[in-house]
């Protein structure tokens, strides 16, 4: 099978995309999972990051890019494949960094993990910054 990129890869569906609040779903697949039948933790820090970017792009100034400075996760629960949810909110929007918390849990709504990360927000380069901006923020 062929992704056009990570994101697609780890099946993320973005359900509400807002300055204030980002909510996605993901299946948990076999192959996201540790060999023991429990998602792998790579999995809970890799779809939370997908969530506090994508809010931290909705809060860029104009012709700005961000990346992930620090990300820290409490692992709560392990989880056997299936539908995991996830709730990112802003705890910090500032000129210079961002930072967000997300929330995995499970279909029963147990919490899986939370994940705080912290967004750097930097001058973007030329028009094709602003572009993968824009594209961001439309949800491609």
């Amino acid at each position: 099978m062929s992704y056009d990129n990570f994101i697609d890869a780890l099946g993320v569906k973005f359900i509400e995309v807002s300055k204030t609040r980002i909510l996605a779903e993901m299946t948990a697949r076999k192959e996201h999972t540790n060999g023991s039948d429990v998602v792998h933790g790579g999995i809970y820090m890799a779809f939370a990051d997908t969530l506090g970017a994508r809010g931290a792009i909705m809060n860029l100034p104009d012709a700005s890019v961000t990346s992930t400075l620090e990300s820290k996760t409490n692992f709560l629960r392990g989880a056997n494949p299936g539908k995991i949810m996830g709730e990112a909110t802003p705890i910090h929007v500032g000129r210079t960094t961002q930072v967000w918390q997300t929330v995995l849990t499970n279909e029963a709504g147990k919490k899986l993990a939370v994940v705080t990360q912290t967004q750097m927000v930097m001058p973007g380069r030329g028009s094709d910054a602003e572009k993968r901006q824009q594209a961001m923020r439309d949800g491609a």
